[in-house]
């Protein structure tokens, strides 16, 4: 096989040519004929199958294998019950995504098969490797999250029973315990798929395994066969020469004793050498029969060219068979093995490196579901992540509860320490009066509400509240924008993190009772930048009509189905245009407030696209009327982030005019 090559020719005609390959077999077949004969692994050569018939698939193509092969781009058909005799299909014999550059290297190989038998070896090796570390990795996720689920549940009711605090502080304590709850299912999640993956893996391993020893096997077989046929022409070449020699020993015998010195000279050039290679021959045949009958001799002769004709043509017949069978096998059934062996070299590999790149995936997916449960992305997420929950902890108000709760309990005839009045004559002084109006006129308490002025911000109509105060923007927009633009534009997550529940509220309230009175600037306000940023969103959630308003809802989401860019773009300018006055300058001072958002966004990692997700649900709104009072707003999350993102990615060509620019 040194100098064989393969040709993909050779498998599109079903004939095989009667070239001698005993010296230097060619892969590439002859001129082609009407029928060819398929190569039955006994080595008998079967009848031929007409043209009609559709051959069926090699038995090395185990239907256990093809019909798990999920990492090929394109799949096999699946194959019937393999008999003894194997036939081709030339039309399905090499996929259309199969590489014949490489079964060509490979055919032109001497080692081609045991190659790709050891490959496949390595591939499993590989294949069983991954498939255990998945096993032990879902162990390992599994008893951390079974493990961290009792810290939980034990830690819940361990307090539960407890004397511990209450308040705002078991309220924050229970959500920090479900948030582990939260993460242990995370990690019970990821070691069901990583089970799955090991399974799977293993289940590959398995029908890979089984198909190498299936296609091994039928190579042996094939070659066997060859060797077979090879060692039968060897033999009938043998009984040929051995029945010449003795035709030709025969044939001395009977002219030995009429042939004359001088003739035998003649016949054998080099005088005495010619008598000694004569001499030669006749001590090989024995001693010679003087006297013998001449008729004996010439049926002798007879009998000898009779079997010497036999053996001739059973030589011709099994050089014949053998050159067919050899060209069978490097034409067709090896080219058809390699195939064979590759493919379960790429299934293994793909399947390999399928599962890999899964928990790559699945990695990173677990790492993301840990960090949105610690830290929401939405506000209206339904557990608070474990940041904000335990923020939300109020320890003077809490105090001031258990004070009263205390007193209630243990004050008055039930109390343990000295008393506070008494009778005169027992030695009790009366209280001190001037230290009343003191007390009452104390910084601590005449602070603690501010005045209302009646110009309520929240839950009032866009247009009423801008027309009362007579301005162009809402002045509770402009006075928390230009806080953030201040403070929050290098901000890691400016709008995406929330702030402290409390303190949220405490800035609702003050701004809704007077907003001219509150200073965004004082420390306590600037130094969290995300409580401000949290009320301008709750102030945007709270309009009774959505900035973009109910009535153009339909026509935006609209707008933003175009697929095409420059089209979604050109709808959506129009439907901005559309919106009531008091809408069009609110949200063109808001687009271009978060304008300038994104310009920093190597700082504080707020893209369009960010922005877009938050404020999508917000300016659109989330509840529509006709729908009964449902919230309707995360079936149409999608195009409202769409639309918003387009509006903002397009702020200079929508608002900003070429005077302005």
């Amino acid at each position: 096989m040194s100098e064989g090559r393969y040709s993909p020719s050779s498998w599109d005609h079903a004939d095989g040519s009667e070239t001698n390959h005993s010296a230097n077999h060619s892969y590439e077949p002859g001129p082609p004929v009407e029928s060819r004969e398929s190569l039955d692994v006994n080595g008998a050569v079967p009848p031929t199958p007409t043209k009609s018939t559709s051959p069926p698939r090699s038995s090395t193509e185990s239907p256990t294998r093809l019909s798990s092969q999920r990492w090929r781009d394109s799949t096999l058909q699946p194959p019937t019950e393999v008999p003894d005799t194997v036939t081709v299909d030339s039309a399905t014999l090499v996929e259309p995504s199969f590489d014949e550059n490489v079964l060509r290297a490979l055919c032109d190989l001497d080692c081609g098969i045991p190659l790709l038998l050891d490959r496949i070896k390595q591939s499993m090796i590989s294949c069983r490797e991954a498939a255990s570390f998945f096993k032990k990795r879902a162990l390992l996720e599994e008893e951390y999250g079974r493990g961290m689920q009792r810290l939980a549940k034990a830690t819940s009711d361990a307090y539960s029973s407890s004397e511990g605090k209450a308040g705002t502080f078991v309220t924050a304590w229970h959500s920090a315990l479900r948030v582990h709850e939260q993460m242990a299912d995370n990690r019970l999640r990821l070691s069901q798929r990583l089970n799955e993956m090991s399974q799977e893996l293993s289940t590959l391993a398995k029908e890979v395994d089984f198909s190498r020893k299936q296609t091994k096997e039928l190579a042996s077989r094939y070659e066997k066969t060859l060797q077979e046929s090879e060692a039968t022409t060897e033999k009938c070449k043998v009984r040929v020469d051995v029945t010449a020699e003795e035709l030709e020993r025969l044939l001395l015998q009977k002219e030995g004793e009429s042939m004359k010195d001088s003739q035998l000279q003649g016949r054998t050039p080099g005088g005495a050498s010619g008598k000694r290679v004569i001499g030669k021959a006749v001590a090989k045949g024995g001693m010679l029969l003087k006297g013998r009958n001449p008729g004996n001799l010439q049926r002798q002769e007879e009998d000898i060219r009779a079997r010497m004709s036999k053996e001739s043509d059973a030589y011709r017949k099994a050089v014949t068979e053998t050159q067919a069978i050899r060209q069978e096998y490097f034409n067709f059934q090896y080219p058809r093995l390699l195939r064979a062996l590759k493919e379960c070299v790429d299934e293994i590999d793909l399947g390999t490196q399928y599962h890999l790149s899964r928990y790559a995936f699945l990695c990173e997916s677990v790492v993301l579901s840990d960090g949105t449960t610690l830290t929401p992305v939405d506000d209206s997420a339904t557990l608070p992540g474990l940041k904000t929950a335990l923020e939300s902890i109020d320890n003077r108000s809490d105090f001031k509860t258990y004070m009263q709760n205390y007193a209630f309990a243990h004050g008055g005839a039930n109390s343990r320490g000295p008393r506070r009045d008494g009778p005169r004559e027992e030695g009790f002084l009366p209280p001190i009066a001037a230290l009343a109006p003191h007390a009452a006129s104390s910084p601590s308490t005449s602070n603690t509400q501010i005045p209302d002025r009646g110009r309520p911000t929240f839950g009032v109509d866009l247009a009423e509240q801008m027309a009362r105060d007579d301005v162009d923007v809402p002045s509770i927009m402009v006075k928390c924008c230009e806080a953030i633009e201040k403070y929050g534009l290098k901000s890691q997550g400016v709008y995406r993190i929330g702030g402290t529940m409390t303190k949220v509220a405490k800035l609702k309230e003050r701004l809704d009772r007077d907003l001219d009175s509150v200073n965004l600037d004082a420390e306590e306000w600037s130094s969290d930048i995300s409580n401000v940023t949290s009320v301008l969103k709750m102030w945007l959630r709270e309009l009774p009509d959505p900035l973009l308003t109910i009535h153009l809802h339909g026509a935006f989401l609209e707008a933003s189905r175009n697929d095409n860019e420059r089209l979604r773009h050109i709808r959506l300018h129009e439907r901005v245009n559309d919106l009531p006055d008091p809408n069009y300058s609110t949200l063109k001072y808001f687009m271009g407030h978060l304008h300038k958002i994104v310009e920093h966004e190597a700082e504080n990692a707020m893209s369009v696209q960010n922005l877009a997700i938050v404020f999508g649900p917000t300016l659109f709104g989330q509840m529509l009327p006709g729908m009964n009072g449902q919230l309707n707003g995360m079936a149409d999350a999608g195009l409202q982030n769409k639309a918003i993102e387009t509006i903002l990615e397009h702020y200079t060509d929508i608002f900003v005019d070429d005077n302005e620019a």
